[in-house]
Parts: C-alpha cells; sequence; structure tokens
C-alpha cells in the first residue's frame, strides 16, 4: 500500500472545497444528461488526486481553472465512450433514485400527513421534470438544487437570461397547470 503524503490529502481537500460547488454547477450545464453528472463530478477529483499525488501539492497554480479543465475532458470522454457504446448497444438510461430533492419544503408546523402529501407531490414533481428535454432537466437543477441565479444559470449554459428565464417560468407554470387540474395547489 502506497503511502500518501500529508501535504497531498490536505491539498486536495483545500482545492476540492474551494471548487466542488462551481466545479458540479459547470458540469451541470455542460453534461449530456443530468444522470451522468455525479459520476462525471467523481471522475474529475479521482483526476486531480492522480495528479496532485504524482506531481505533488505545489504543482497546480490556479485551482479552479485546472479542475474546470479536468472536468471539461471528462465531460468529453464520457460522451465519446457513451457514442461508441450506443453505436455498439442499445442502452436504457435509468431516473436515478438517490438525487437530490430540486423541491424542498421548510414548514414549522406540518402533521405527518401533511408532509406524506407534500413529500409525494415533490416526487410526482420531480417525475414530471425527469421527463422533460435535458436543458430544462439542467436549468431547474442548477436553479433549485445548486441556487444559482438566472444570470449564472444563462452563463453556464451559453444561454440569454431571457431563455433560461422562460423555460424555467414556461415548465413551472406547466407544473401549476397539471396539478391544478388534478385538484392539487402548487
Amino acid at each position: 500500500m502506497r503511502v500518501v503524503e500529508k501535504s497531498t490529502v490536505s491539498r486536495f481537500n483545500e482545492i476540492y472545497d474551494a471548487t466542488n460547488r462551481k466545479t458540479l454547477a459547470y458540469i451541470a450545464a455542460k453534461c449530456g444528461n443530468i444522470s451522468d453528472m455525479y459520476d462525471i463530478l467523481q471522475e474529475t477529483y479521482m483526476e486531480l488526486y492522480s495528479v496532485l499525488s504524482s506531481k505533488g501539492a505545489d504543482y497546480i497554480e490556479n485551482d479552479e481553472a485546472f479542475v474546470i479543465n479536468i472536468a471539461k475532458q471528462k465531460i468529453y470522454k464520457h460522451y465519446t465512450l457513451m457514442q461508441r457504446f450506443k453505436a455498439d448497444l442499445s442502452l436504457s438510461v435509468a431516473v436515478n433514485e438517490e438525487e437530490t430533492n430540486i423541491f424542498e419544503t421548510d414548514f414549522e408546523e406540518m402533521t405527518l400527513e401533511d408532509e406524506i402529501c407534500t413529500n409525494q407531490l415533490v416526487d410526482e414533481i420531480e417525475r414530471y421534470i425527469a421527463k422533460k428535454p435535458q436543458e430544462i432537466r439542467r436549468i431547474f437543477f442548477l436553479r433549485f438544487s445548486l441556487d444559482r441565479s438566472i444570470d449564472e444559470i444563462a452563463e453556464l449554459m451559453s444561454l440569454k437570461p431571457s431563455s433560461v428565464k422562460n423555460k424555467l417560468y414556461r415548465t413551472i407554470n406547466e407544473i401549476r397547470a397539471f396539478y391544478s387540474q388534478s385538484g392539487e395547489t402548487i
């Protein structure tokens, strides 16, 4: 078993803490399928650790630029491999059951019945959004899971802020219309 320098581990932790949220937002905005983003994030930081282990803790000059560059390479490599697999195999994509809820409620006094109903509604809304195109799923993830502003999302996804806003609010209105017809209120 290889002994790792303590400075390498502490340097990795420092870079990870400083870049994790921005890197996740970048990957979410650029990946072809939102369900792939945590795999790509993990691959990115595994590569970072490998570089730090082989080159030393002082090798990296600009932490953020270095990690984003690794993420770009991992996204490209991931989808290049996926295209090769798709050419050879018919793949079906399953929705990740452990994804973070993109809508969270914050009520002080909820009864168990209210909480169950709310959780069911959140699950239904997540399933509704999971059926939407990847671009809309990424927008919802960036907005509600990573708490990014519309301008930040637009910049990350290379879209106009008005386009992001339209897609976000149009989908929210669709959800409201769908659930008001079924008797639920959102």
